[in-house]
Order: C-alpha cells, then sequence, then structure tokens
C-alpha cells in the first residue's frame, strides 16, 4: 500500500469538499498570534478565514509558539500551515481544512523574525491565547510579577524579552521609535476583564523600563476585551486517523472541537480588524455581561465537574454528566445559585444558556477529559467560582453547590481519587499547594484559606464561607459519589 500524501497547499484541489469555499487568495499576515495551541486554530482562525472569504482583506495569521515548541512549529510549516479541524457533535464528524494560518515561529528561536513582523505596519492586531499565568501578573495589584523569573530576565534584557509583557513592550517600542501606528492587542483568554488585565500587566512592565513608552502604550493602543467560547480537546492518535481517512492524507496537527462556538468581541480596533461579524462573532461595546455570564455558568460548572469527576473517577465530562446525581447537582447550581448573579441584557435567556451547557457537556463524541480542565485550579477558582461565591454572600443568599465545588478542589490537591488512583496536580502553583494537605477538615479550611494569592483575606475570614465549605469537606471525605448525592437532593 502507498503512503499517504501530506496535507499542504498543493494537495488542496484535491480535498476541496473540506474547505470552507473554494475561493481563496493567498493573504498577507495581518495577524500576530501568541499562543498558537488548539484553541486558537479551532476558533479564531475559523473566524478569520470565514471573515476574509466573506470580505476580504490581509488578514494572513502568524502563530507563535512561545515554549519553544519547534515540533509543533515544523509539523505545522511542513504542511504550509494548513491543518485540520474536527468537529465532533452529535450528528458526526464533520472535518475542514483551514487556510489562514501563514507561518508558524518557535521561541526564542525565530525572535528575529517575530520582530521584524511585529514591527511591520501591515500587522495590525497582535491576539494571544496565553493563559492567564502568562500575563505574569502579580494577584494581588494586578501589575506585573517583577519577581518572576522571566519578567526579571526581560527587565535587565529588554532586546531578548521572553515573556508576553516583554514581547509586547519591546514589540510597542519598535513602533513608537519608527512612528509606526501601534497594533491593537486582542486578549482571548478565559480570564476577567482580559483586556484591561493584559493592559495593566503590560504597562506596568513598561513602567519599570521606561515611563514615556507606558504612557504611549497607556493611551494610545487598544486592548479591547473578548469572551470566547469552544470546547476543545487535546488531540488524539484518533483525531489523526480521522483527519487522514476525511482527506486521505497525513495532517500531523488536527485539532478536535465541538460544534459550537461564540465569540464576543469589544469592537476597538483603530487599525482595522477582519469583518469578524460576518462569520458570527458579536462586536459589541461591553463584553462584560456575557463574559461574566459565561465564566459562572460555564467554566464554574466545568471546574465543578472537573474536581468531582476526578475524585469519583469519571474520566471525561460526558462520562461525568451522564451521571444523573451529578447532573442534576450542575443543573441545580446554574438554575438556584449561579444565574441570579447574572446582569444580562434582555436578550440573553439564562435558562435556554443553562440547558445548551448541559447538552453541550453531553457530547460523546468529544471526550474532554476532566483531567485537562482540572489543570491550573489556582488561576481558575477566583473568577470561575469565588466571585460567584460573594455575589451570593453579598445578597444573603445560600452557597451549598458553589462550596462543594471549592471544596472538591481543595480536595483533590490531596493527589488521588477515593479509590485511591493517583494524579498529577498541575498548577503553576503546585509546589505550595501540595506541600501541606491536612486530611483534618477544619486544617485544610485554615490551611488553603491563608493563601492570599488564591482565596481574597475578606472573603476567606467569612464564617458564611467558612461553614458551608467545611461542611463539603466532610461529605467528600466520606466518598465523592456520596456527597454527589447528597448535594442533588438538596432543594
Amino acid at each position: 500500500m502507498n503512503a499517504k500524501s501530506t496535507l499542504c497547499r498543493e494537495t488542496l484541489a484535491s480535498i476541496e469538499p473540506h474547505l470552507l469555499s473554494p475561493e481563496w487568495r493567498e493573504p498577507r499576515v495581518g495577524i500576530v498570534h501568541l499562543g498558537i495551541g488548539n484553541f486558537h486554530r479551532a476558533h479564531e482562525a475559523v473566524y478569520t478565514e470565514e471573515a476574509m472569504l466573506a470580505a476580504g482583506g490581509d488578514w494572513g495569521i502568524c502563530g507563535v509558539t512561545l515554549q519553544g515548541d519547534v515540533a509543533k512549529r515544523d509539523a505545522l510549516m511542513a504542511q504550509d500551515g494548513l491543518y485540520s479541524v474536527i468537529e465532533r457533535g452529535p450528528d458526526g464528524v464533520r472535518v475542514t481544512v483551514v487556510r489562514a494560518l501563514k507561518e508558524v515561529l518557535a521561541m526564542p528561536y525565530d525572535r528575529t523574525r517575530l520582530f521584524a513582523l511585529l514591527a511591520d505596519e501591515n500587522v495590525r492586531i497582535v491576539s494571544l491565547t496565553v493563559t492567564e499565568k502568562g500575563y505574569c501578573r502579580d494577584t494581588k495589584t494586578g501589575d506585573v510579577d517583577r519577581d518572576h523569573p522571566g519578567i526579571a530576565h526581560d527587565l535587565t534584557h529588554p532586546q531578548e524579552p521572553s515573556t508576553v509583557p516583554g514581547i509586547l513592550s519591546a514589540a510597542l517600542a519598535l513602533r513608537r521609535e519608527a512612528g509606526t501606528p501601534p497594533f491593537t492587542v486582542l486578549s482571548c483568554d478565559n480570564l476577567s476583564h482580559n483586556g484591561a488585565a493584559l493592559k495593566q500587566a503590560v504597562v506596568s512592565f513598561a513602567r519599570a523600563r521606561d515611563a514615556a513608552l507606558a504612557d504611549w502604550i497607556d493611551t494610545q493602543v487598544a486592548f479591547p476585551s473578548t469572551m470566547v467560547d469552544r470546547i476543545v480537546p487535546s488531540t488524539t492518535d484518533a483525531d489523526r486517523e480521522a483527519a487522514s481517512h476525511a482527506l486521505n492524507m497525513e495532517d500531523a496537527a488536527p485539532g478536535p472541537c465541538e460544534p459550537f462556538r461564540q465569540w464576543v468581541i469589544e469592537d476597538r480596533f483603530p487599525a482595522g480588524r477582519p469583518a469578524w461579524e460576518k462569520a458570527g462573532a458579536q462586536l459589541v461595546d461591553d463584553v462584560m455581561p456575557f463574559e461574566i455570564a459565561k465564566l459562572r455558568m460555564l467554566n464554574g460548572t466545568h471546574s465543578t465537574l472537573a474536581y468531582l469527576s476526578m475524585l469519583a473517577g469519571f474520566a471525561t465530562i460526558d462520562e461525568a454528566i451522564a451521571h444523573a446525581p451529578l447532573k442534576k447537582l450542575i443543573h441545580a447550581m446554574m438554575t438556584q445559585e449561579i444565574a441570579p448573579t447574572l446582569d444580562v441584557p434582555p436578550s440573553f435567556d439564562v435558562l435556554a444558556y443553562r440547558d445548551a451547557l448541559l447538552a453541550r457537556y453531553a457530547n460523546a463524541a468529544l471526550k474532554h477529559r476532566t483531567a485537562q480542565i482540572a489543570m491550573d485550579g489556582s488561576q481558575k477558582i477566583p473568577p470561575r467560582l469565588l466571585a460567584t461565591i460573594e455575589a451570593r454572600l453579598n445578597a444573603g443568599q445560600s452557597i451549598e453547590r458553589l462550596a462543594l465545588a471549592v471544596a472538591a478542589w481543595l480536595v483533590f490537591l490531596r493527589g488521588h481519587a477515593d479509590d485511591g488512583t493517583r494524579y498529577e496536580i498541575s498548577d503553576p502553583m503546585a509546589a505550595r499547594l501540595t506541600a501541606n494537605v491536612p486530611d483534618e477538615p477544619e486544617q485544610l479550611v485554615e490551611t488553603m484559606l491563608a493563601i492570599k494569592e488564591v482565596f481574597p483575606p475578606e472573603l476567606a475570614r467569612r464564617d458564611d464561607f467558612r461553614r458551608p465549605l467545611h461542611a463539603a469537606i466532610v461529605r467528600l471525605q466520606g466518598g465523592a459519589r456520596a456527597a454527589i448525592e447528597h448535594y442533588a437532593a438538596l432543594a
């Protein structure tokens, strides 16, 4: 049997049914994206290609890996930047080849090329999916963390930056010195007020270098906020096989995802943007109501499912939500504890959104691993759960199910499921979080609530938070499945 050919631009004519359109004009690079992972390739890149097909424009994408991932760069460039998006839904599998990615770079090896692009006036947007930890922020102030090793390096070696604040500051300095209009910086990370948060980190980094540069960035550079949504698991051999079967050629970098997608964008782009609204994105004046709804309803319950599942032994989200008591618990959590905290436009049907989320979780074709969602809890718990808890407590309302979610994370930190199966704690604070995980519930509460980087001291002191948290830990130590049944039965 002859070996299959590899996906590349020369093979496009033979896979026309898998293209968004047979029409295509190769664009120049207009967007540099930091963090070229599966999510970007199944989300922003698809929206951008559809926008160019609908309205034209030079919005080709240069993706950048920031962890020196030469293998990813080489795999994608061997395919001329092409890759397939594999949508897995109840109606089957759809394979689409995306052409918007023009180039892939790997830091620090391609620093010269990256900064040449960042200085090019044709590049009008720099977007990011680097997760919250990529912003290198001091969690107390929101400014850049000067004790972060990467930030300390970039401040002393500003021409050889490795962090996001360092790279953006250096690139904007080049454009300011050359008199080139600044690019727009577009955060697509799951982070509250992501545009404002990124701006504060970058401006505070720049201020440590050059006050005039910081003032220029503060007044001249747009950092619009966004809300992004699409479930995008890690790539598996099954995804590579699906791409190979559909295309009759090899794709080393397919990206699986669910059919659903959403993108809400604050419409502030002084240098221009793709016509993303023609691809279904919502361009709005204020992203915040949509962002909070997604953070609390989807991300909050996603984390809840993840930590309860890690303890109870559910490997994937669809397996977890198929457990009737857990589905009942999540439904009640969204309806009774989360939804009342939201302030959304009249056109936003919260209960319909709830039902859509439950249907998405039940997508058995996706196999979204709970271990993947359980990563980086110290960064995710505050915006996803603690903000909702504070809103409930300030309104004098109960938090039993929300407290169970936080308790599940604390018990999860012991590093093993109820049946003894051990798992790795993947978290930027893992060493500190796992150094002392007491078995006794009261000691566990005292130890963990003292971690100010996660728990705001004012919240940590509240008895109306500590009591239900302690009770939930006691329940979980009697077995996660029994705890799920108890909380699912609450009125």
